[in-house]
């Protein structure tokens, strides 16, 4: 394919995503299983979006196939209008290297290095020098509160302070979309408002795309649209207000 994934060519009224009759299916013959029937959902610039619905819906299965994670069995998923189903393994690499942040449920930080060293890792893969990534790193833990922690490892930290290390290794590259799965699901109540409160300012400041899965109605409040999953299908689509 011709076209580079970082110099994709877009117009900001366009859709950002886009997924037309999308299916994934796992296994084959009487042994397969349908975790996604046929699901169609754009979003658009500066969205910030909760998804929902029950375990086994198919929600994770859709933020998989969002992150470039998995492929979907049939159906199209274009990104800024690229076929994302015509690109190379190493394309969709580029892609979720440049455009994509991931937040986990479990932090995924390494244990043994500084929260700095966690937020500099997906930097060290662009291949960037040492003094920049530093700087964009330093920026990063600024930005989510945590300014004079950053030679703190992931031990000498609270649960709340992990997941802010987590969301700014997620936005050193600044990506385009930030793709979090349930947050704030190992955080107690007033964490989970802290890190509500910070995801809110990225959406609303600095204009990032948020896709997130939750279980929780009051965290999906923060969000500005839900969209709701059930057997493999979107089941209702709305926006905040529609919601209240």
């Amino acid at each position: 394919m011709s076209v580079q994934v970082n110099e994709m060519k877009w117009e900001n009224d366009q859709p950002l995503i886009e997924l037309k009759g999308i299916t994934k299916v796992y296994g084959k013959g009487q042994a397969a299983l349908k975790a996604l029937k046929g699901i169609d959902l754009i979003v658009y610039q500066g969205d910030f979006v909760a998804v929902m619905g029950p375990s086994g819906c198919g929600k994770s299965t859709c933020m998989n196939l969002l992150g470039c994670l998995d492929t979907p069995t049939s159906g199209q998923y274009l990104f800024r209008g690229i076929d994302i189903g015509k690109l190379s393994r190493n394309q969709r690499a580029l892609l979720r290297r440049h455009y994509l942040g991931f937040v986990f449920q479990g932090f995924n930080l390494l244990s043994r290095t500084s929260a700095l060293e966690n937020v500099e890792l997906p930097l060290v893969y662009r291949g960037m020098h040492h003094s920049e990534r530093g700087r964009i790193a330093h920026d990063a833990l600024r930005a989510v509160g945590l300014s004079g922690w950053e030679h703190h490892t992931p031990a000498e930290l609270s649960g709340g302070q992990q997941q802010r290390v987590a969301i700014a290794r997620a936005i050193a590259t600044s990506p385009t979309v930030l793709l979090a799965d349930e947050p704030t699901g190992n955080l107690d109540s007033i964490r989970g408002v802290e890190i509500m409160e910070l995801l809110t300012s990225l959406n609303k400041d600095r204009g990032i795309t948020i896709l997130m899965v939750t279980h929780e109605p009051d965290m999906a409040g923060y969000a500005s649209r839900t969209v709701r999953f059930r057997d493999g299908l979107i089941v209702s689509d709305s926006r905040q207000s529609e919601v209240a």
